[in-house]
């Protein structure tokens, strides 16, 4: 539930008004983000368009927090795309280690591949070029647009989508994403400077990262409070929703996966599948965990029995 704040004419405009300022909006939200911002890697003068492209594959469904630190080894490893390039994609696996959903560093390896042999060694700067590169979908490409280079695009991630439903159109959540309606929705906010754009753009995230979120949103600390649909209408709710129940990640094929992975990130050399029996004694988990992740092409078979990371 948000924080509720004391709604007037004088303290909330968009109480008396129903014109909405997006001038007004955006100069709230980039004057708040030049002094709240945290202060992250990718954000620091000098950082890399490879850095970008790397935290943005690293970001995915994992929690910042867990992303410094390994970014900080990667690119000490790894400072350039031809350098990745260059090593295996089994050691791209392997230094992925708890980050979760390795088929990204799959995908990250692949990209530095093509980075390297169709773009001489240097991140693509356009929308388009971006997209061909394997594992990178429209938000990926748009951030690294905007973020790395400063063009003007507009980036809509989950937190942005619920900033602009809230504030915008007075709505409690998201909708379910929508590029055809949520790029123009964002595009519509951009102030005029490319800087600030792409300083809005980056200001909307960490907004809906850390003053308005899902669950607790913190109104009064908000910079647009005065400016939200959403509490000028005294924050509607909507029909709560009954999330799916999580498979438990004990006993899992997830786990299974992870079980087998780690197995092989531990060894140099191929292993045994009498070696990974023993690490996960269930027939049928191993079996399903090997065809998945052969499937996914996050190991290879060298010899009869034999597994190794590619």
């Amino acid at each position: 539930m948000p924080e509720p704040t004391p709604l007037s004419s004088a303290a909330s405009p968009s109480a008396s008004s129903t014109e909405f300022s997006p001038s007004a909006f955006s100069t709230a939200v980039v004057s708040w983000f030049a002094v709240a911002a945290r202060d992250l890697p990718w954000r620091r003068p000098g950082f890399t368009a490879w850095g970008t492209l790397v935290s943005e594959f690293m970001l995915q469904q994992t929690p910042v927090v867990r992303v410094v630190p390994r970014l900080a080894e990667w690119l000490a490893r790894w400072p350039t795309p031809a350098s990745l390039a260059a090593s295996p994609a089994g050691d791209a696996v392997r230094a992925w280690q708890s980050l979760g959903y390795p088929r990204r560093a799959l995908n990250l390896h692949a990209c530095a591949v093509a980075i390297t042999s169709r773009f001489g060694g240097e991140v693509p700067r356009d929308v388009p070029s971006l997209l061909s590169l394997p594992g990178v979908g429209d938000y990926t490409a748009r951030a690294v647009a905007v973020f790395a280079y400063g063009d003007r695009h507009p980036v809509v991630d989950t937190n942005i989508r619920r900033v602009i439903a809230r504030a915008v159109d007075g709505a409690p959540d998201a909708a379910a994403p929508n590029a055809r309606r949520d790029l123009p929705a964002m595009a519509a906010l951009l102030p005029p400077s490319d800087a600030d754009a792409a300083r809005f753009n980056a200001g909307m995230m960490e907004l809906g990262a850390l003053v308005c979120t899902a669950r607790a949103p913190r109104c009064s600390s908000c910079p647009v409070a005065d400016l939200c649909a959403w509490r000028a209408a005294a924050y509607p709710s909507a029909p709560v929703a009954r999330r799916p129940v999580q498979k438990k990640y004990e006993g899992s094929d997830r786990q299974a996966r992870g079980i087998v992975l780690g197995v092989l990130r531990a060894s140099d050399d191929p292993v045994p599948h009498t070696a990974l029996a023993e690490a996960l004694p269930d027939p049928a988990r191993l079996g399903r965990a090997l065809a998945g992740l052969l499937a996914d092409g996050l190991l290879v078979t060298p010899a009869a029995d034999l597994y190794a990371l590619p």
